[in-house]
């Protein structure tokens, strides 16, 4: 569902990725890790049109986003959701309004049936009972679990996750990434981008590792564990944990 073809960006003269190809069949976790400042949030960024590649094409679901105008875009995000790392909510809006936003733009619920799944979505991140508050009176970790509920509340077949575990303690960290799991289907994709290779551990199917721009290492766990690569030796250095159910 998603095929990136020999993708490269710089900024400011500076490569950031060169020469990346790799595709993502439905049905697939895919956990991309990498050291601090290595690109993983840029490429996010670009597998959903948020900016464009300076070579190189992706394609989502059949369709090349590279060169889409705004309203191809926007067709195209509705089938996707996605976790920012720096959150992304409206100020403007309370938490419900926030959860609420996708759906009420795809426009096939009714409101009271809209309600009843936002109060479900914020109880499965832990969150009950906040519908009413802004996001100025939340955490850090408490953004970051709304952002969590409203990138997944559509049910979108894409799903893209930028560090979905920063800021939270150990046990709900691991709420999140069983809910993560959980909310993947067959017939969609999900990919995360995360620190937490503990708990990323029996959640995604595939391994991305980035390093020095270009894609160092990809394959299954059982390809990590039999890697000697210093570099994928350092980022797997702790046994596999099970995700809390």
């Amino acid at each position: 569902m998603i095929d990136v073809r020999h993708l490269s960006i710089a900024y400011e003269g500076a490569p950031v990725l060169s020469d990346m190809s790799f595709r993502v069949p439905k049905g697939t976790i895919l956990g991309i890790v990498g050291a601090g400042g290595v690109g993983k949030s840029v490429l996010l960024k670009l597998l959903c049109g948020l900016i464009q590649p300076d070579e190189g094409e992706v394609c989502v679901d059949g369709t090349s986003i590279c060169g889409l105008d705004d309203v191809e875009l926007s067709d195209l995000r509705r089938r996707m959701g996605m976790l920012f790392q720096n959150y992304a909510l409206f100020d403007f809006m309370t938490v419900g309004e926030n959860v609420a936003f996708p759906l009420e733009q795809a426009g096939e619920h009714l409101p009271g049936e809209i309600q009843d799944m936002v109060l479900q979505r914020l109880a499965e991140v832990g969150l009950p009972g906040i519908e009413h508050l802004y996001p100025r009176e939340l955490s850090g970790g408490m953004k970051k679990r709304v952002s969590l509920a409203r990138a997944t509340i559509a049910g979108a077949k894409i799903l893209l996750y930028d560090d979905p575990a920063a800021g939270l303690d150990p046990v709900t960290s691991s709420k999140i990434f069983s809910l993560i799991r959980r909310l993947h289907t067959p017939e969609g994709v999900s990919v995360v981008v995360s620190h937490d290779v503990d708990r990323m551990v029996g959640v995604c199917h595939e391994w991305l590792v980035l390093h020095q721009g270009r894609i160092w290492f990809m394959g299954d766990w059982e390809s990590v564990q039999a890697s000697k690569d210093p570099v994928v030796s350092t980022l797997f250095d702790t046994p596999p944990q099970k995700t809390a159910s």
